[in-house]
């Protein structure tokens, strides 16, 4: 379906293009914008958040992946000398090189076909970010939000709470967009931890801990962690060896992953980006 800019949304990317004022006044309402904060949009799409922020902050800066777009909004938003666009894949882009004098502020409406490889992504660099306000499908924020004992309750939930606070704000029907998408959506707010609650003492090992266990999720934990940790080491940690990966807390993990990082017993470099 093409739009007023005669640009057809592209099924590879992802797209499904922003209408709804209503909408978007809310979403720019939560970001709450202000003209000192240096702010990165992530796939502007037709600029519909992007213009509406670049009337507060003239100096956004906005990560697009489509070529046939950066024109669109060049012609858009001629009139804003300071505002930057990076013809560039979010999900190898390194946002630390956008860092002056402020730490970043993220948001954009993500493509649903890579959220979660982005969020990794980004998660892996919160170190430079003041918080993240992000449109996702609506099940991926209950994923990111879940508790242990949730279904919803996996990977990608336990290491955004590792690396941040995670505030589901609200929903979005199908019909805000263009194309309507088949799946509900949702704004959620990340917020890096000034101090991490659970450090662990080695990211990679924590990583591949989480990995190996939700990979195996329906099994016990003697099983699903059999080729990292005994039965002993668990019971040793207070961990009964009986429960299912679902049902430890994130700082179970990190006593888990500590415990191997001690005994010298790391894993391989994880690369592995897995949905749960």
């Amino acid at each position: 379906m093409s739009n007023k800019h005669g640009h057809q949304a592209r099924k590879r990317f992802g797209q499904n293009f922003l209408h709804d004022p209503g909408v978007i006044e809310r979403i720019v309402r939560a970001i709450n914008p202000k003209p000192e904060d240096s702010i990165v949009e992530i796939g502007p799409g037709l600029g519909a958040i992007t213009e509406e922020i670049l009337a507060i902050n003239p100096r956004l800066q906005v990560v697009e992946l489509d070529r046939d777009l950066i024109p669109v909004l060049r012609t858009k938003f001629f009139n804003y000398p300071e505002f930057r666009i990076h013809e560039a894949d979010a999900l190898s882009f390194d946002f630390s090189q956008l860092v002056s004098d402020r730490p970043l502020r993220i948001v954009g409406n993500l493509p649903y076909n890579i959220s979660t490889p982005l969020i990794f992504h980004l998660l892996s660099q919160s170190g430079v970010v003041q918080d993240m306000h992000f449109m996702l499908q609506k099940e991926v924020v209950q994923r990111l939000a879940a508790v242990p004992g949730d279904n919803n309750y996996g990977r990608l939930g336990i290491m955004a709470q590792y690396f941040c606070k995670v505030q589901p704000l609200f929903e979005v029907g199908p019909g805000a967009f263009r194309p309507a998408p088949k799946v509900d959506s949702a704004i959620v707010r990340l917020v890096p931890h000034k101090e991490l609650p659970y450090p662990a003492k080695d990211l990679k090992t924590l990583q591949a801990v989480v990995r190996t266990a939700f990979n195996a999720r329906r099994k016990t934990l003697r099983k699903a962690l059999a080729a990292m940790v005994t039965v002993e080491q668990l019971q040793s940690l207070g961990i009964n060896d009986g429960l299912r990966p679902e049902n430890l807390g994130l700082a179970d993990y990190v006593r888990i992953a500590d415990l191997l990082a001690d005994t010298g017993k790391l894993p391989a470099e994880d690369n592995e980006v897995s949905d749960d």
